[in-house]
């Protein structure tokens, strides 16, 4: 089986292949194509790979190619992690949006509405070239803005593109964790967009085990989520919401922060990733113990402005794994052996929400199976997380206009109607901004 993987230079694929080398069922992947347009990383990244691999037996044959169409060229799944302008991108999105004291943040506010419009584009050609040379594989999308872009690529691959996202994990593992239940057995009832949900229930063997957590101060303050969000305001929304709900809730702080930071987070990542890059370009370099160094910096300051707005102190060790390969690996089994699973993924919506239309792509529960990923049906999101998701999802729609017409009216519209957006005047030097830094954006007219 073949995997492709766009985006084959980025930092995190060695998650995914190490994933891949504890699977030894029949029907595995054994063949990876990795695939970037920058020789640099693909050198750097297939170093890592070929150390991981050492001593396993079977590992899957890697390879690398600057081709689209000759990576996507018969292959079964397609795992799509690109970043269209790089890090340096990210932190350009970061610098516009704080000088004009907004949020800058990749997935979310301005800096998210950035990063979509100039990677919709991309996205959707990646789509259409999947739809003509491989028309029966499996689009896996982790690029970011996750929701956006699954959206934007399921108009021309329907229900063949699921897009993951490892902050639903975490936030069930760590749940279940502090209130003594196995993660594997328990039913988490989350609801919303990607970035934007809330977890309402968590079950095990059928009863509601998340009052107890809510009524409990200690407990609550015992894990991140509690000590993020202080434990009143979780008794108050009576759920646990997505870490990157602190941005909603606590944006006033959470700006201020990021504006007296020594650098932002895309900065940070920017020159860390580069000395890795250079480091393990070096064949005398040893690779994976690099990566492994370096990984364990980046998962430990992980939204660190924001713990420590909220005095949330040092990240739980067992929060530093990741999981998104995990889930990743999971869809993959599930769809190609028939393995039935449930997960929490970014799926069409069909009837699942009443507030938004069928085409639209939320993040909820799935029963995975050979014919792809079936959203749970859900009891209705309460008036506050409603609006938000409604006011949001309108967003991304102006994104989605923009990007297909060209639009820059649709544009300033998608800044402008986004609640972490104060004004239609800043909302149109954000595009002057970014329009400005962004060569992936010169089709706004």
């Amino acid at each position: 089986m073949k995997l492709t993987i766009l985006g084959g230079g980025g930092f995190r694929v060695p998650l995914v292949y190490g994933a891949l080398l504890g699977d030894h069922a029949e029907g595995r992947v054994t063949q990876v194509v990795l695939h970037d347009v920058d020789d640099r990383r693909l050198y750097a990244v297939a170093r890592v790979l070929a150390e991981q691999a050492a001593g396993v037996p079977d590992a899957p044959e890697v390879s690398t190619t600057a081709d689209l169409d000759e990576a996507l060229r018969g292959a079964d799944f397609v795992f799509s992690a690109i970043r269209v302008g790089g890090l340096e991108g990210r932190a350009n999105d970061e610098r516009v949006a704080l000088a004009e004291g907004v949020l800058g943040q990749e997935t979310v506010g301005a800096g998210g509405i950035a990063y979509g419009l100039r990677t919709v584009p991309v996205a959707v050609d990646i789509a259409r070239r999947v739809a003509r040379l491989a028309p029966d594989a499996w689009v896996i999308n982790f690029t970011n803005p996750a929701g956006l872009v699954t959206e934007a690529m399921s108009r021309h691959l329907g229900d063949r593109v699921i897009g993951i996202c490892d902050s639903p994990v975490g936030l069930g593992r760590r749940i279940a964790r502090v209130l003594g239940a196995d993660p594997r057995k328990a039913w988490i009832d989350y609801v919303g967009l990607n970035h934007l949900g809330w977890v309402r229930g968590l079950y095990v063997k059928g009863r509601d085990e998340l009052p107890r957590l809510l009524a409990d101060l200690p407990l609550l303050g015992s894990f991140e989520e509690g000590r993020l969000f202080g434990a009143d305001w979780l008794q108050s929304l009576g759920a646990v919401p997505n870490e990157y709900l602190h941005y909603y809730y606590f944006n006033r702080e959470t700006v201020r922060a990021y504006q007296q930071a020594e650098k932002t987070r895309g900065a940070f990542l920017h020159d860390q990733q580069a000395r890795f890059y250079t480091q393990v370009g070096d064949p005398g370099t040893p690779a994976l113990a690099t990566w492994d160094r370096t990984r364990a910096e980046r998962e430990a300051t992980y939204m660190a402005e924001n713990r420590e707005t909220a005095g949330a102190g040092d990240r739980d060790e067992d929060d530093l794994s990741g999981g998104y390969e995990k889930v990743a690996l999971a869809l993959m089994r599930a769809v190609a052996r028939d393995e039935r699973t449930t997960l929490i993924l970014n799926v069409r919506n069909r009837s699942t929400l009443s507030a938004l239309d069928g085409e639209a792509v939320i993040e909820v529960p799935c029963l995975v199976d050979a014919q792809g990923a079936h959203p749970v049906s859900v009891d209705p999101l309460p008036d506050h997380a409603t609006g938000l998701v409604c006011a949001v999802k309108a967003v991304e729609r102006e994104v989605l206009r923009a990007a297909e017409s060209g639009s820059r009216t649709h544009a300033v519209k998608a800044f402008a109607l986004h609640p972490l957006v104060d004004s239609v005047n800043v909302a149109r030097r954000l595009v002057d901004g970014y329009t400005a830094v962004h060569p992936g954006l010169a089709y706004l007219k």
